[in-house]
């Protein structure tokens, strides 16, 4: 009687596990179809943290026809700190998207503003950025043919 009444509720919790599995939703397909699928890394926007100071600059980085430039290369010279000794150099390039940022830089820098290049090939471009007056700013550098330097006259 003892073994039949083990055997009763081993298979009683059996039909009760197999209630509460039937009784659980399962993930709908329209659900999972809403959800963003995970970026790709060419996708992802580039950052690159100078960890100096609560200020960003973003770039989207486009050539003359205003398409984004994969793999453009954006680089700025920072001088900071009491009389500008401090100095960091930081460079990153953009994604498929054109889009780079810049985070982690000073809220006041020697000289301002900020020059921050980007180039690609024979491609270059430049924008500017003052973080005392944009602290968290967002600008768009459209690349273009590099105009020849011409000789000093005498």
């Amino acid at each position: 009687m003892r073994l039949h009444c083990v055997a009763l509720l081993g298979t009683a919790l059996s039909f009760s596990q197999l209630a509460l599995a039937q009784s659980q939703p399962s993930p709908s397909p329209s659900l999972s179809a809403q959800t963003s699928p995970t970026p790709s890394p060419e996708q992802e926007v580039p950052v690159i943290d100078g960890r100096i100071g609560p200020c960003s600059a973003a770039f989207t980085v486009t050539d003359a026809n205003g398409k984004p430039v994969y793999a453009a290369t954006v680089n700025v010279h920072i001088t900071y700190g009491f009389g500008g000794f401090k100095k960091m150099d930081l460079e990153a390039s953009t994604n498929a998207q054109g889009k780079v940022t810049f985070k982690g830089l000073p809220a006041k820098v020697h000289n301002p503003p900020l020059e921050f290049h980007a180039s690609k090939g024979d491609l270059v471009g430049m924008a500017t950025d003052d973080p005392v007056v944009e602290c968290q700013a967002t600008h768009d550098i459209v690349l273009e043919k590099a105009k020849p330097k011409q000789a000093p006259t005498n």
